[in-house]
């Protein structure tokens, strides 16, 4: 598919009345991203981290878009703690969970555009998928992060985190949704992220 079967996502979705919502998932671990500071001429500032502990957070989210409604930023996080057996990803039921959680939050039927994850185009998905008649999904084409606005949103948060240390876990989870939460207060800024796809609104 496309850049023209995204386009066809907004068609169905304008026939619906639904809400057109993009898909990504992400992930930060205990060791900040690298981002740029100031520092004295020719001393590089450098960041202590103890790389103690273990643990990731991954984030699947929603960037929602339809006419004459604000632009809308929904979540779900999922916390690994590095014990033995632990599941490191989303599974279908996750997904199914995050997009239950939007249909009843935007009130209405959505069009859902996400790339060839396989645990997107697995059986079980498809199964999950059809049991929701309010729910029409389309695919991106393979390499295109490029058109997803959600990618912008991962951009931004990871910006926020540059150079910051945490001591465990549970404080990168509180300061990932605390980022995140100032987004979703923030409808001009999705429509930005939306705008740097190079895709028309709804």
């Amino acid at each position: 598919m496309a850049a023209g079967g995204v386009a066809g996502g907004k068609t169905v979705a304008a026939e619906q009345g639904a809400w057109l919502c993009f898909e990504d998932e992400a992930g930060q671990t205990l060791r900040p991203p690298k981002a740029r500071t100031w520092g004295r001429r020719g001393q590089t500032p450098q960041v202590a981290v103890s790389g103690k502990g273990s643990g990731r957070v991954s984030v699947a989210g929603l960037v929602c878009v339809r006419p004459g409604d604000r632009s809308r930023l929904i979540y779900r996080t999922l916390t690994h703690r590095g014990r033995k057996g632990e599941r490191r990803s989303f599974a279908e039921t996750d997904y199914a969970a995050l997009l239950d959680a939007a249909h009843q939050q935007l009130g209405g039927p959505i069009v859902v555009v996400w790339d060839n994850l396989n645990t997107h185009i697995s059986t079980a998905m498809r199964k999950l998928i059809a049991a929701r008649d309010w729910l029409h999904v389309i695919r991106l084409p393979a390499y295109a992060p490029d058109l997803n606005p959600v990618e912008h949103v991962w951009s931004h948060v990871k910006r926020g985190l540059g150079n910051l240390i945490v001591r465990g876990i549970d404080q990168l989870v509180a300061v990932v949704e605390n980022r995140l939460k100032r987004i979703q207060y923030r409808p001009g800024l999705l429509d930005a992220f939306f705008a740097h796809t190079g895709l028309e609104p709804p």
